[in-house]
Parts: structure tokens; C-alpha cells; sequence
């Protein structure tokens, strides 16, 4: 856990106002949505010459299933796509710096609905270590190929290529994918200025060699070359951690699905072509994700709004074992895959409570027993599915169930938290003036419902952004 603090702290009523953090999220996500979903929608519209000449931008790389062996069965008709962002070095993206081979910087696993009125991203940590399966060498690629062994899930692509990577993911998750989508650096600055920037809100002065990025806080329109920036900013802010970039990066994709499937570019036939011309020209996709597929697709999913995309982050944990890398918490990352897997996409959410991100609500422990070290082995779960943790302290007395007390701005917030308790009461504090929730943990504590549906996951929607958000 880090940074709790066990020390005795004043009365939640005293509390200060928690510090407002940036959304830590990471990269490429919009690069595969829009290009694989919103990306075609005015293609069917278009003249004949506009579509060709969109068709021969994409670049295809040849799967075989030979190379992904044995599969997950595939048991709904929902979509699912693997999207990856290249770190590739070379050509237009020296600039980055000289690093041999290509790794994949982002993994995410796009999840879309079989009436494509939903869809869900999953991000998985880069510096998740999993096990990884054997993957043959690729002669024409230069890649050795693989062996089987517990590694860091991004090795997967640079040793075995795309292939070796769905390979992986397949295996961990249990969820059959259909297509892949590549995005390299220098795409993903194209897609952003083909939108004439994306606007984030910056809550610090950014000065980041390494990124090449120099930003002043407070609201901005960024452009290609800032955005990939800031979407690849890691030491500089936060905690450091590429868990962090994984949000930041996430929060960023959300504010730039907004602007695409806004009407100043979905009605803006210049505008569009241009960013449809952007995204073809930045993806590598398997043979049979052509854009007369994405055009189907995205007709069928035209309906689609913002509030319908979720943005989830596999359920983690820092390793004790191995200090800078993250462990996956289960059951709960298996529950997620299964939810996923059998397209368990739930509906209905309560405005108010899951738009605001679980990394936004900030709690108070109080070990209201007597046992010892409960208080922060209730943190520590807490931490897992997302939450922030302000500090784990003694009850001022003992309790005998426990309660969750909240302020009068921290009524959605405590109703989040109550769901995911077995047992547990709540009341509001009328003269608390911080939204910090203090959750004492009383004699009848009997731990966490498991996670049922995606309200239960830690995630948001497209709707957010990084300004609506901090």
C-alpha cells in the first residue's frame, strides 16, 4: 500500500478537503474505437474514390492459427478487438529515441456489444507480470519467438510480434478475439491534429525532457506532438508509476472519443475525411478487418453514444515479491474476463455514481474492533478495486457494525461504496465539510461483495475528461 498513513488522525469532520489529483490514465485507446468503430461511419456516404482511397491506407499483417494454437471458444457475437500501441523506434519515430526492437507501449482489449449498443476497454498493465505462453520465431520480422515463462506481458510482442501477443491475452483472459488494430507514435499524433487537438485540463506545470513535453497547468488544446506527450509522461507525474500513465492516458482517450463523435467533426464532411485519412494511414490490422468490416461495423453501431463506452484497468496490485511491477488481484480480474467473455456488459447505472471514478473517492479507515491490522488489510482492498486511501486510523470507540459516514457532497459517493460491502450502515455527518468518506470498520465486518457486473469494476465513461474529472 505505500502511502497509508497509520498514524492517529483528527475527527473526519476536521478533515481537510482531499488534495484534487490529476486522472492518471494511458494511451492509444481512441486509435482503435475510432478507427474501428465512429472511424467509418461517413465512409458509406462517401464517393467511391474518397472510400479506395481510404482502403488502400490500411496496412494488414497476416495471423495464422497455427501461431495462436489453442483458443477460448468464442461464446457470444459480440466484437472483440486487441488494440495495441507500438513503441517502435525507428523511421518517422527515431525522434524518440533509439531503442532496438518494439514493444507493445499500450494493451488494451476492445469489447463491443453483439447489438453494438455498448463497449468496454480493457487496459492491462505493461508492467504486469503474468505468464506468458510459447511463441514461435517470425524469420521475416526478426523476432526469436518466446518460451513459455512468468514475465512482463509487453515482452510478448517484442519477442513473437502481434501474434504472440494475442496469443497471451487469449490465454490470461479466456476471451476470444477477432482482430487486432496497430497504432505507432507518429499515427496516433496524426489522428489528434486530424481533430485539430483535444482539449485537457492540467492541474500542474508539466516539464518532462524525456516526454519532450513542456506544458502549463490549467485548461489546454493539445496537438498531435503535445498530446503523444503527454499520453507517454510517466516519471514527472503522479507517483511515477505506469499504472498512472494507464489512466492519464485512458482520461485523455475519453476527451478525444467526445471530439470525434462530435458534430464539428461528424457533420464537418472535410473535417471527417480528414480524420478518417488520419486513422487508416496510422493502423496495421489483421487481413480480415478491411474497412468494408469497419464500415458494417460502424454503421450498426452509429447509435453508440459516449455514455455507452467504459474504460475498465484489469484489477491490480503492486508486487511485494517483485518491487516495480503489479500483480493481477483475483478473483476479481478472472470475474471481469468472464463478465467480459460472456458480454455481461451491464446498463442502468445510477447517474451520479458510476461517472465518478472510484480513483476519485477518497476514504478514511477506521479500525472500529479489535483486531488488529484489520483496519489496513480493508485499505489494502480497497486500494485494489481503485479506491483512493486517505489513511487507515483507531475508531474513536468501538463499533459493533460497521457505518460509512459521509458529508452532505458525499452522498453518491458513499452510496458506491455501500454496494460493495457485505454489511455495513450509513449516515450522514452534517457538519463534515470535506468529501472524504470515513468507513469504520465495526465488529461485524465480513469483507467485499464479490464483483458482479461492470459498475462493480473499477472504470468510467467516455463522457469524462480530464477537465469534468479533476
Amino acid at each position: 500500500m505505500g502511502h497509508v498513513d497509520v498514524r492517529p488522525a483528527p475527527p473526519a469532520e476536521d478533515l481537510p478537503a482531499p488534495p484534487r489529483t490529476a486522472p492518471k490514465w494511458r494511451a492509444w485507446l481512441w486509435v482503435a474505437l475510432s478507427g474501428a468503430l465512429g472511424v467509418v461511419v461517413a465512409a458509406a456516404g462517401s464517393a467511391v474514390g474518397g472510400y479506395v482511397k481510404l482502403s488502400g491506407n490500411v496496412r494488414h499483417e497476416t495471423v495464422t492459427t497455427s501461431e495462436l494454437g489453442t483458443r477460448p471458444a468464442k461464446i457470444s457475437k459480440a466484437l472483440n478487438v486487441l488494440i495495441v500501441g507500438s513503441d517502435q523506434r525507428d523511421g518517422a519515430n527515431a525522434r524518440y529515441g533509439k531503442v532496438p526492437g518494439e514493444r507493445t507501449d499500450t494493451i488494451i482489449l476492445a469489447h463491443i456489444s453483439p447489438k453494438r449498443d455498448g463497449a468496454v476497454l480493457i487496459s492491462f498493465p505493461r508492467d504486469s507480470l503474468v505468464q506468458l505462453p510459447g511463441c514461435p520465431a517470425k524469420k521475416s520480422q526478426a523476432l526469436p519467438g518466446q518460451r513459455a515463462h512468468v514475465g512482463m506481458i509487453n515482452e510478448s510482442f517484442n519477442f513473437g510480434g502481434i501474434a504472440c501477443t494475442w496469443r497471451t491475452i487469449e490465454g490470461l483472459t479466456g476471451i476470444h478475439i477477432d482482430h487486432f488494430v496497430k497504432v505507432d507514435f507518429t499515427g496516433f499524433k496524426a489522428m489528434v491534429n486530424a481533430l485539430g487537438g483535444v482539449p485537457v485540463c492540467i492541474p500542474e506545470a508539466i516539464d518532462d525532457k524525456k516526454a519532450l513535453l513542456h506544458l502549463k497547468a490549467g485548461k489546454q488544446l493539445l496537438m498531435g506532438e503535445q498530446a503523444l506527450g503527454y499520453v507517454r509522461v510517466r516519471y514527472s507525474l503522479g507517483d511515477g508509476s505506469d499504472i498512472g500513465r494507464i489512466q492519464r492516458q485512458q482520461m485523455f482517450l475519453a476527451s478525444m472519443a467526445k471530439k470525434a463523435m462530435s458534430g464539428q467533426t461528424l457533420t464537418n464532411p472535410s473535417a471527417l475525411f480528414g480524420f478518417l485519412d488520419a486513422v487508416t494511414k496510422s493502423i496495421t490490422t489483421d487481413p480480415d478487418l478491411t474497412l468494408g468490416v469497419m464500415k458494417d461495423l460502424a454503421m450498426s453501431a452509429k447509435g453508440l453514444t459516449a455514455g455507452q463506452i467504459r474504460f475498465v484497468t484489469t484489477p491490480w496490485r503492486y508486487s511485494v515479491a517483485n518491487p516495480g511491477r503489479v500483480e493481477w488481484v483475483e478473483p476479481q480480474a478472472d470475474r471481469l474476463f468472464k463478465m467480459i467473455a460472456a458480454d455481461e456488459i451491464s446498463k442502468n447505472v445510477k447517474s451520479g455514481e458510476q461517472k465518478i471514478p472510484k480513483s476519485q473517492i477518497h476514504i478514511v479507515v477506521q479500525n472500529g474492533t479489535g483486531t488488529q491490522g484489520l483496519g489496513t488489510q480493508v485499505a489494502a482492498e480497497l486500494e485494489q478495486r481503485g479506491y483512493h486511501i486517505v489513511k487507515v486510523e483507531p475508531a474513536p470507540k468501538q463499533y459493533a457494525k460497521s457505518v460509512i459516514k459521509y458529508g452532505p457532497n458525499g452522498e453518491s459517493r458513499a452510496a458506491r461504496l455501500f454496494r460493495e460491502l457485505k454489511r455495513s450502515t450509513t449516515f450522514q455527518v452534517k457538519a463534515a465539510q470535506t468529501q472524504s468518506l470515513v468507513l469504520v470498520v465495526g465488529a461485524d465486518w465480513n469483507g467485499l461483495k464479490p464483483p458482479k457486473s461492470l459498475d462493480d469494476v473499477e472504470g468510467f465513461d467516455a463522457t469524462q475528461d480530464s477537465c469534468t474529472a479533476s
